[in-house]
């Protein structure tokens, strides 16, 4: 079968492309312009999946789940939080010894977060927003990504593969999308 994923699946497939795409910057030489070309992908990649979430997820959560407001509030402060990360780290040079110590901050931050959205806030999201909506959502998404890589103004949306190609999020969302639906 060849359906589209739903906005869950779609955030889905951004949780593994930024999870990807910061083990990378993990293993990417201490100092070199590697990480720190990598770092700059993972800034764009975060920032434009926070957006979306922000716009297109929250608001639904927060105003039909139970304790969405709480969920919704949680994840804002939890953006913020790797934001700060984020710029932080796009200040210095990767050879600075705070560079690893910040970026192991990060990641710790990054992947707990990234967890507790796919256990508590996705969950919140099937059960009160309808398959449909969420499905109409995931077009919608995809729609915006596509006009935005259309006019040349959207980063790379996922990891790089053997071919050095980063794949965008929205290709993987659908064997995401399986995979978080279990067998």
């Amino acid at each position: 079968m060849n359906r589209r994923p739903d906005i869950l699946g779609e955030f889905t497939a951004d949780h593994r492309a930024v999870t990807e795409l910061l083990d990378q910057v993990e293993r990417a030489p201490a100092g070199g312009a590697e990480r720190a070309d990598l770092l700059t992908r993972l800034t764009d990649l975060l920032f434009t999946h926070c957006a979306a979430e922000e716009e297109h997820l929250f608001p639904l959560v927060q105003h039909d789940a139970p304790d969405g407001g709480a969920l919704v509030f949680g994840s804002i402060h939890e953006h913020l939080a790797i934001g700060q990360y984020l710029s932080d780290l796009q200040g210095l040079d990767p050879a600075d010894p705070a560079f690893d110590t910040l970026l192991r901050g990060l990641a710790d931050t990054l992947r707990r977060h990234l967890a507790d959205e796919e256990k508590r806030l996705f969950p919140a999201a099937r059960k009160a927003v309808p398959a449909a909506a969420r499905a109409a959502l995931g077009d919608r998404l995809r729609a915006e990504r596509a006009e935005t890589a259309d006019a040349g103004e959207a980063g790379e949306a996922g990891r790089v593969g053997e071919s050095g190609e980063a794949p965008k999020a929205a290709e993987t969302a659908e064997s995401a999308e399986s995979a978080e639906a279990g067998p």
